[in-house]
């Protein structure tokens, strides 16, 4: 386990690379025996550096909800980040250059919550009930931490993945709105288009077998350290798709057939 002041100095060099906008040194090479709980540490260590900035929390992502990520980074569970008011864009929004550093993109439903949603004997039945709507979304992943260090090669693991926030950068919601229990969400999915190409498709069912269990697994996650979902976040619930490289010029649109689209440029 990393101690207090290896858990500041980590959350610190997070912080730097995001604001320099020069990534910094995998994690797991700087504390090759660290632990998932040390990971989680950083990430609340980081978050509270920008809440004490005057960051509000508006909601969670949930990542690695799909057979083939978890597979990728050899685990068997997904991660979750916190999603901030900076980092929520309007659809059809243009990114300006110098805002991130290795923006990519994925494409997946979002929930929007009305009532708070805590415990860890929830069902999904639960979830259902204390969502106000699901709406499209594109989620931005960024990377403050190498995906390979440079000078030894290494791959990132899950652990660099969670202290980094999960990845987690920028969130756009589609202005279409559903009610979770009209819709079969498993079958829910999305055409995603660069520039006018289709680069990627994929179905709801890709996360977890259902949207719904992923916010599930996060509610019972969160339970586990006496937090909770609030009534007013937005969730991310995971992608359906693998995530795709951006670059100047790129306009991105996920159409998602009758629930809506969402659409975003970058400078």
């Amino acid at each position: 386990m990393l101690n207090a002041a290896q858990i500041e100095a980590a959350a610190k060099r997070l912080d730097q690379a995001e604001t320099s906008l020069l990534q910094t040194e995998l994690m797991s090479v700087t504390y090759p025996d660290m632990t998932m709980e040390d990971a989680y540490a950083i990430q609340y260590g980081w978050v509270d550096q920008k809440i004490a900035r005057g960051r509000k929390v508006i909601g969670h992502k949930i990542g690695l909800t799909s057979r083939a990520m978890q597979q990728a980074l050899n685990i068997d569970i997904p991660d979750s980040g916190i999603l901030f008011d900076d980092m929520l864009f309007e659809n059809g929004a243009t990114i300006p250059q110098g805002r991130f550093i290795q923006p990519r993109i994925e494409a997946e439903i979002a929930f929007v919550m009305k009532q708070d949603l805590s415990g860890d004997n929830l069902t999904v039945a639960d979830v259902l009930d204390a969502t106000d709507y699901i709406a499209p979304s594109l989620e931005i992943l960024d990377t403050r931490i190498f995906r390979k260090c440079p000078t030894t090669g290494v791959q990132r693991i899950v652990f660099d993945t969670i202290s980094d926030n999960a990845a987690n950068a920028g969130i756009v919601l589609g202005s279409g709105k559903a009610n979770p229990r009209d819709v079969d969400m498993r079958w829910l999915g999305a055409i995603l288009s660069v520039n006018g190409n289709v680069e990627s498709t994929g179905l709801g069912a890709a996360v977890l077998n259902d949207p719904a269990l992923s916010v599930l697994w996060l509610a019972q996650r969160l339970a586990q350290y006496n937090d909770t979902i609030r009534a007013g976040e937005i969730i991310l619930s995971g992608s359906f798709i693998a995530p795709i490289e951006t670059k100047s010029g790129d306009h991105f649109n996920a159409d998602f057939g009758d629930f809506g689209s969402v659409d975003l440029h970058f400078e």
